[in-house]
């Protein structure tokens, strides 16, 4: 585990996305202590800290990310009690406890837009984006919601309309407005007093506006035809992405920098410039510790993209990047980037490529539930769709909720051992010889890679904490040195089913480190071959061997 008050730099962060996690009261739906009661298998990971998504009181039209009290756990999660016992175990368990702050958006039944939209002479009156209607009634520009249509709704009470990114039931907060930023701050306060480590910021790309509402340019699709989505079609020059952000995220950083040791994540938008903001985001000693991008989760996988990622991973600037191959709002990488295709049974050997690929990344991780256990994204019949975007879009685009289908515990039991109950989305049967329970008694399953790979990244700190070189490697190998501190560590991946051979004077002098995956390179002189999405880890210098490493070998 890392320790000290940069805990955050280079650590393992383990998302939990409470209503598929565990269920602990037979209603179908993950709870508070569903979470508890598993986190020793979290632990035992070895990671640093868990993320937990919202478990805040809502409607749940958008499973959370709707908020209507930011100081209240929903009842279907549980209690503030059970929060609280949540946290001092995972603290016991030496993890660290990040939770959701959603700060660009409430649920309308939220008190503060139930009161802000009655009056504008309410206290809460300009801490929503409201604006005119057009002269001939239309809404005051052309921004688009990401979930389709116009991003404004109009509210007959004040006669404006209001802004809303995502869903019509999520107004946009105005944090151009001292009292509205004021009262996001509190919230953060509040879970900050009872404990918690720091924060993910949810779309951070969204929190201001240009305040003059202008519209934004167009943006031709790229082969001619009109896409599903319309958000495409526009350059988001005025909606997002505004300058004013950084004034709001040193808000949140003055906020966190009263409780040593905490930390913040922002979520970064997968639009054009993504790993730049990630840097500037997180850059200096007054913005945030760190941030990810959507990006990676929207493209394919191929020689070109990977090697693009590690030149991102590598370039030496100011900030700190943490790395996500899935989470709740795209679809799991196995299936994703497949190189069979989406519809194939995933390869076991490229989901401990991928692996492997991630603990090599300079900065810090972020491991989405079940992507440990290599589940592929879950096919669901249109019946089956709860996700209001997948509703909207089907069957271009199914949704989210293929990758939010609850955790696999027992193999043999019903609903895989999540609930006793018909669970909210329902656990494919792919998934059944997946679980937890019939990985734990194999020491090749996918579970034990990711144990041994986040233990070969402790235990190395030019992996976890160094600076990243790219080597310019021919397709379809992919490598780079990880240096630190005396340390100097060679990786090269085969992103391809066929084996391939690799050279390198400084080979025969290295030391392979302990292959971890089952697909490990073999040696002869200064020439490797590695097989089928192989791996190759390698100490350039002599260093120390860690206890980890001789353990592995024994």
């Amino acid at each position: 585990m890392v320790a000290g008050a940069e805990w955050w730099r280079g650590a393992v962060l383990y998302q939990v996305y409470p209503r598929s996690f565990a269920d602990s009261n037979g209603d179908g739906i993950g709870d508070l202590r569903g979470i508890e009661a598993r986190l020793d298998h979290i632990a035992g990971l070895g990671v640093d800290a868990i993320w937990i998504c919202p478990f805040y009181a809502s409607p749940g039209r958008d499973f959370g990310y709707d908020v209507s009290d930011h100081l209240a756990v929903d009842p279907q999660f549980g209690t503030l009690e059970d929060f609280d016992r949540l946290l001092r175990a995972a603290h016991a368990a030496g993890l660290k406890v990040l939770v959701d702050l959603v700060g660009g958006h409430t649920s309308d039944r939220h008190p503060w837009f139930q009161r802000s939209r009655a009056s504008r002479q309410a206290p809460e009156a300009e801490w929503y984006v409201w604006a005119d209607p057009s002269p001939d009634g239309t809404p005051p520009n052309n921004w688009l919601s990401v979930f389709g249509g116009a991003a404004w709704t109009w509210e007959p009470r004040r006669r404006q309309y209001y802004l809303h990114h995502f869903l019509s039931s999520q107004p946009s907060l105005n944090l151009h407005n001292p009292a509205a930023l004021e009262a996001v701050l509190a919230v953060g306060e509040f879970w900050l007093q009872r404990g918690v480590d720091g924060f993910r910021l949810d779309a951070i790309d969204f929190l201001a506006h240009d305040p003059a509402l202008r519209s934004n340019p167009p943006r031709p699709a790229a082969d001619g035809q009109v896409p599903a989505k319309l958000f495409a079609l526009q350059e988001h020059r005025h909606d997002m992405i505004q300058p004013e952000l950084f004034d709001i995220l040193r808000r949140i950083r003055a906020l966190t920098d009263r409780y040593p040791g905490t930390a913040t994540l922002g979520e970064v938008s997968s639009q054009d410039g993504a790993f730049d903001r990630v840097r500037r985001y997180s850059a200096g000693q007054d913005l945030l510790h760190m941030a990810y991008t959507l990006r990676p989760l929207r493209g394919g996988f191929d020689h070109a993209t990977v090697r693009d990622l590690l030149a991102e991973a590598g370039r030496e600037a100011d900030g700190w990047p943490c790395w996500s191959f899935s989470n709740h709002d795209a679809e799991r990488a196995v299936t994703r980037w497949n190189p069979a295709g989406r519809d194939a049974p995933p390869d076991p050997r490229f989901a401990r490529l991928l692996a492997a690929l991630m603990v090599s990344l300079r900065g810090s991780l972020c491991l989405y539930q079940g992507e440990e256990l290599g589940l592929p994204e879950a096919v669901l019949s249109f019946e089956q769709i709860r996700d209001p975007f997948g509703l909207t879009y089907w069957p271009e685009f199914r949704g989210r909720d293929g990758s939010r289908t609850p955790m696999p515990w027992q193999a043999g039991a019903p609903h895989a051992g999540f609930s006793s109950a018909e669970p909210w989305l329902p656990v494919p049967e792919a998934h059944h010889p997946l679980a937890v329970d019939r990985q734990e008694l194999d020491d090749d399953s996918l579970l034990q890679v990711w144990r041994r790979a986040l233990g070969m990244r402790r235990a190395y700190p030019a992996l976890a904490r160094g600076g990243l070189r790219p080597l310019d490697l021919g397709a379809p190998l992919v490598g780079m040195v990880r240096e630190y501190g005396g340390q100097h560590i060679l990786v090269v991946l085969n992103l391809s089913d066929t084996p391939q051979s690799f050279q390198d004077a400084r080979l025969g002098t290295a030391r392979l480190l302990p292959d971890f995956t089952g697909q490990g390179a073999c040696r002869e002189g200064d020439t490797a071959t590695l097989p089928p999405y192989g791996v190759l880890f390698a100490a350039l210098e002599a260093v120390e061997q860690p206890r980890f490493a001789a353990a592995l070998t024994a």
